[in-house]
């Protein structure tokens, strides 16, 4: 039975923060309507093959080879990369972590980017402050959804993985963080329902807040 977590890490991007900014750059660039979610799904599908494969690449390698394919200049596929650091917060994201700091509980950012990229992004967001530690993939070795990620982020925090809960609007995030132990908590931002063969989520809700509401109104370890 899941319990209160000691720990809350966030996933990052689309969970904590909007890629919808770049939407508009892309179309400048000559990209389709549709290419800021495919240029994401297929960064995933990479990340995710890598890890499969037992290799691994950083995020920002991994995405630029992905625009490239995308773009009619692949050379201008840095230019929008250069802007992750200037995507804003969605709103809901530092109330989330304001209440669950001031109920006692850690906040962590857990992300498939780098530690430089999204220390920038939550400075920028005006999220620094809420966030004790970035863990990154790149210290990891591998891609989330690998179990040695979410467990190598627990080691981090010095709680045992049942402590800590991750959060996050992907439901395979949410699988792989279960899976490994941990709980979970899943916000319905990007998927509008959580996919029945990923099993489910320990939380649910249409917000960050909610979500935090629900981490908090887990029953206290024994």
């Amino acid at each position: 039975m899941p319990v209160r977590p000691a720990v809350v890490a966030f996933d990052v991007i689309e969970t904590v923060i909007s890629l919808e900014p770049l939407r508009a750059q892309l179309g400048r660039l000559g990209a389709p309507g549709h290419a800021l979610e495919l240029w994401f799904a297929r960064t995933l599908r990479d990340g995710f093959a890598l890890a499969a494969a037992g290799a691994y690449r950083p995020f920002r390698e991994v995405a630029k080879g992905a625009l490239e394919g995308l773009l009619p200049e692949p050379g201008r596929a840095g230019e929008v990369l250069d802007e992750f650091s200037r995507l804003p917060a969605h709103p809901d994201a530092g109330p989330a972590m304001a209440r669950l700091r001031d109920a006692g509980v850690r906040v962590l950012a857990l992300t498939n980017g780098s530690e430089a990229g999204t220390h920038a992004l939550l400075r920028g967001a005006g999220l620094s402050g809420h966030v004790e530690r970035i863990v990154s993939i790149d210290e990891a070795g591998h891609w989330k959804p690998r179990p040695e990620v979410y467990h190598y982020a627990a080691r981090v925090a010095g709680v045992e993985p049942g402590a800590m809960a991750l959060v996050a609007a992907h439901a395979w995030d949410c699988h792989g963080a279960r899976r490994a132990g941990l709980v979970t908590g899943w916000v319905a931002r990007s998927e509008p329902r959580f996919n029945p063969a990923l099993g489910a989520p320990d939380v649910t809700g249409k917000t960050l807040v909610a979500v935090a509401d629900g981490l908090l109104g887990l029953p206290a370890a024994g």
